[in-house]
């Protein structure tokens, strides 16, 4: 590794020395300017006491290598249940489960069908132009089912002026190659671009083995001490391929369509446990997913109102396959998991404008699931193989309507009303009520309060899953609360500076959860009412220390006990009265940046408090995972030459050599670097 990264700064020297120059005369006179914080007496209208989290285009693109789990793990409060590098990585909002996450790309639901969760190991922040989180109540806005919240992702045109290029080259520990290009094309009425991503890397890190003990023995073979052997993650490496496609046309009078087409082409070793004592050629442990999302979407805009409609269509193939060595040498299969999913969506919307004290909205979808499930290594007392799965077709309709009223400047409403059909069974229907009012037009104050009832309904696996699917599961509900306060103050071109806090409760009931049965297999039950409830505060600061030293800092903070309030199952039941499995009760994260000329160095720090692993809370033997912060360093350098746009990055993860594990038996890596290599032509730039 030594040897590459000297191999690679001798490469970019001369780029750098003939570059500086240059470089620094075009800081020097440009500097950055932190814009105007302006005082408004009233929110946009569409956000009304709604509780949302941005972010900001720095943080979705801050290197090639990171995905959407990433980014949520060091810039919002979320926690982030991560099976290892390039694994499963799942969410838990405000102390709920994964599958209590709505995750939306352009509109169009991608929770899988069958689990109810999404993986944000999978999508590449790159290839994400807007996102937003929608807390609590905030996400009947957007879609019903999402208890805890809602992710909401997007991508944008590029904006560009003839044809553009970028690609970057990474090159990081554990011989892990990241690549991105990107090539555009746009005039007066169309934007075309072109996103494609790969990354591959033997996975293959040392960590050190706390659930395990070798002995020392000393000539006499007594044992005189004992220590934790370093091992190396086995069976985890992983290819990767994204592409992403867009195109979109702007009419000039109001009109745009938009095309947005992604695939996934993913394979990925599932990594041995820490408990594992087996050689991991004796094995192939797998997992495949081709996976192809496609959106079409046309807009109306007006002066006073807007419709809009999308299609959509989703199709994944995946496949598990567990291969073992029976001993000669042949590899059979113990498990051959298959699974197909095709997805039909359609959504209608609309907005009116009532003058400048109301805004109407409507809003109509329709995901219609296609789902085939099968095992096809199941063996029969007669000794032959049998195919178990389930084949199931299920439509998912939501029809929403909104009034959103601002009586005086001052003061705002919104009403919200959703029902939703699964299957063809009706929830009852979903209302919301949001509150926000300024409190002090001076430092931007504003008090928000929001009430919503929400269900979700069970997922597939949890319906008919064999062996082990409940048909008699009853849909989870429940009512979330928030109240919180905002502000904003700022100085032109000296700081800017904004922060909100908020206290949330939730109340859910029939809470879904798998447990084991007598019969030698798991089953879900509706058997838990949770009681989540706690605090979220952030804030963002950025300064301009001088005409070309910029700091920014944002952080997070969130307190999220989330409680088991159900009745005991059993006498011996404990898991009455404690916190969820998994669900830590502290979070936090902070990021800070200083940027001077071309220069930018970035920190990166977050925190999680300890995670039980069992329901009782119970601490002996594997019970508790303990807390862990984890820190995250890069430098990098931006320069223009005539030709081109060049950048030079270094990253260093796990800072501290952290030893810490998000899920139990589940190796983590330590500390690991990256390095990127940018480049973006000047296309039709005159020499001078």
């Amino acid at each position: 590794m030594k040897r590459l990264l000297i191999y690679i700064l001798a490469a970019i020297a001369p780029y750098l020395a003939a570059a500086q120059e240059a470089s620094t005369r075009d800081w020097v006179h440009k500097g950055i300017n932190i814009p105007e914080v302006r005082v408004y007496g009233q929110r946009p209208m569409k956000e009304i006491g709604s509780q949302q989290t941005k972010f900001d285009t720095v943080a979705l693109k801050e290197n090639i290598s990171l995905s959407m789990a990433d980014v949520l793990t060091f810039n919002s409060s979320i926690f982030v249940k991560s099976y290892g590098r390039a694994t499963l990585s799942t969410v838990a909002f405000r102390g709920t489960s994964p599958s209590h996450t709505q995750v939306s790309w352009n509109g169009m639901k991608i929770n899988n069908p069958m689990l109810g969760m999404t993986d944000f190991s999978m999508i590449p922040s790159y290839f994400i132009d807007d996102a937003s989180l929608l807390h609590g109540t905030s996400s009947v806005n957007e879609t019903g089912g999402g208890l805890g919240g809602a992710v909401r992702l997007s991508t944008k045109p590029a904006e560009a002026r003839g044809f553009g290029l970028q690609y970057i080259q990474g090159v990081g520990s554990f011989c892990t190659f990241d690549e991105f290009l990107r090539l555009t094309y746009g005039n007066d009425h169309w934007q075309v671009s072109t996103r494609a991503v790969y990354s591959s890397s033997p996975n293959n890190y040392k960590y050190r083995n706390h659930d395990k003990k070798e002995n020392i023995y000393d000539e006499q073979m007594n044992i005189i001490g004992q220590y934790y052997p370093v091992e190396r993650n086995r069976s985890g490496a992983y290819r990767d391929l994204h592409i992403l496609q867009e195109a979109y046309y702007n009419s000039g009078r109001g009109d745009r369509v938009g095309l947005n087409a992604w695939y996934i082409n993913s394979n990925r070793e599932l990594p041995m446990l820490t408990v594992d004592y087996g050689d991991d050629t004796d094995f192939d442990n797998r997992q495949r997913e081709h996976t192809f999302r496609g959106v079409i979407s046309w807009d109306h805009l007006r002066k006073n109102w807007k419709v809009g409609a999308k299609a959509g269509y989703i199709y994944t193939w995946m496949a598990y396959d567990y291969k073992r060595d029976v001993g000669n040498g042949t590899m059979a299969h113990m498990t051959r998991s298959r699974s197909r999913i095709n997805t039909i969506y359609g959504q209608a919307e609309g907005e009116y404008y009532l003058g400048k004290k109301w805004l109407f909205t409507a809003n109509l979808s329709l995901h219609q699931h296609f789902v085939e499930s099968e095992d096809k290594n199941i063996i029969r007392q007669d000794g032959n193989k049998a195919i178990v799965g389930y084949i199931k077709a299920r439509p998912e309709f939501s029809a929403s309507l909104s009034a959103k009223w601002r009586p005086i400047e001052r003061l705002g409403v919104s009403v919200v009303l959703r029902e939703e059909l699964f299957g063809r069974k009706w929830i009852p229907l979903i209302p919301a009520l949001f509150l926000d009012g300024v409190i002090s037009p001076k430092g931007n104050i504003i008090a928000k309060a929001s009430i919503s009832r929400n269900f979700r309904f069970p997922s597939l696996n949890d319906l008919y899953f064999l062996p082990g699917g409940n048909p008699d599961l009853r849909h989870e509900s429940g009512w979330t609360y928030d109240a919180g306060l905002s502000f904003a103050v700022g100085k032109q071109g000296v700081y800017k500076l904004s922060g909100s806090a908020t206290w949330f409760e939730s109340y859910i009931k029939d809470w879904i959860i798998w447990l084991p049965t007598t019969k030698g297999f798991f089953s879900p039950e509706n058997i838990k009412d949770v009681h989540a409830y706690g605090v979220e505060v952030k804030a963002d600061l950025n300064v301009a220390l001088s005409k070309q030293w910029q700091l920014g800092l944002n952080g997070t903070f969130s307190w999220t006990p989330s409680i088991n309030c159900g009745e005991p199952r059993t006498p011996a039941d404990q898991s009455v009265g404690k916190q969820l499995p998994y669900v830590p009760r502290y979070s936090s994260a902070i990021t800070g940046r200083l940027s001077w000329r071309g220069w930018t160095f970035l920190y990166k720090w977050c925190y999680y408090s300890e995670r039980y692993t069992m329901s009782s809370n119970d601490i002996s033997l594997t019970g508790k995972l303990p807390p862990y912060f984890m820190s995250n360093i890069s430098l990098e350098k931006a320069l223009s030459v005539r030709w081109a746009e060049l950048s030079f990055k270094g990253t260093i993860n796990n800072l501290f050599d952290e030893e810490y594990l998000s899920v139990l038996s589940r190796p983590m890596p330590g500390i690991n670097f990256e390095i990127f290599v940018g480049i973006t032509p000047k296309w039709g730039c005159k020499k001078r």
